[in-house]
């Protein structure tokens, strides 16, 4: 796929379309393309917000009331006319009005559930539209600051890995390629090495070989950066030998 291709994909990438190949592609290109990570923050924040206002929550006791309200309301016995003799209009009306409001009210009770559940399919995709685009800010933020250093490592494998710090900006991002699924149940888990004690700086998404990730937390006086293989969730102290142990670069 050509730059200018990549160049395209900022749409589908925002609303989840991609394969996995093409998502990884992207993704390397996002890391080192400030235009394209800007146009995705602003679609992911559209979409979230259509998402929105396409939902409308019923009262909360409107399903209550139509229910009690079925229970307690005497229907009223069919009308009859003689045979040759036309309805009068206020009755056809009035039964138009009733069907209708029957049917209003069997709507709005089917529906309220999936307005609720529409309303909190977009509140999700608004938190994390708006988690992702400050995670993708300040990844870019890192890679773009006049300060920032990087340095590569080798992996288990054929895989390779670089760190990026900007000291200016107190941050780090990690940036692996090739890297082998990690077995059942297990995740990769970033560390920073503050003189030979060991810091958790966040976990790998197990599913996607190649991704850059913004460290979590501050920097500070660390020295260096390892990853291991852990416990999905992660945990609190290294339990395996890390795959890699790297030196942080120095201004």
């Amino acid at each position: 796929m050509t730059n200018a291709d990549l160049h395209t994909l900022t749409g589908a990438y925002a609303l989840h379309a991609l394969n996995d190949e093409e998502r990884e592609e992207f993704e390397c290109h996002l890391a080192a393309c400030e235009s394209c990570a800007q146009e995705v923050r602003e679609l992911a924040a559209t979409a979230a917000r259509l998402g929105l206002a396409m939902t409308t929550l019923p009262p909360a006791a409107l399903k209550a009331n139509v229910l009690r309200r079925i229970t307690t309301v005497r229907q009223d016995p069919p009308r009859t006319r003689p045979v040759g003799r036309s309805p009068r209009r206020a009755d056809r009306r009035h039964t138009a009005l009733r069907f209708a409001l029957a049917a209003c009210l069997a709507a709005a009770v089917g529906s309220g559930g999936i307005a609720v559940w529409q309303h909190q399919q977009a509140e999700t995709a608004r938190v994390q539209a708006q988690a992702e685009r400050q995670q993708s800010q300040q990844l870019t933020g890192v890679l773009a600051a006049p300060d920032a250093k990087a340095t590569s490592g080798q992996l288990k494998g054929n895989a390779t890995g670089t760190l990026v710090v900007a000291r200016s900006r107190n941050q780090a991002v990690f940036l692996a390629s090739g890297l082998s699924r990690p077995p059942a149940g297990k995740v990769y888990q970033l560390w920073y090495d503050d003189a030979g004690t060991m810091r958790s700086a966040g976990l790998m998404n197990p599913t996607r070989p190649t991704e850059a990730v913004l460290l979590s937390g501050p920097l500070d006086h660390a020295t260096g950066m390892g990853i291991t293989v852990e416990p999905a969730g992660g945990s609190p102290q290294p339990t395996t030998t890390p795959l890699a142990l790297m030196t942080i670069p120095r201004a």
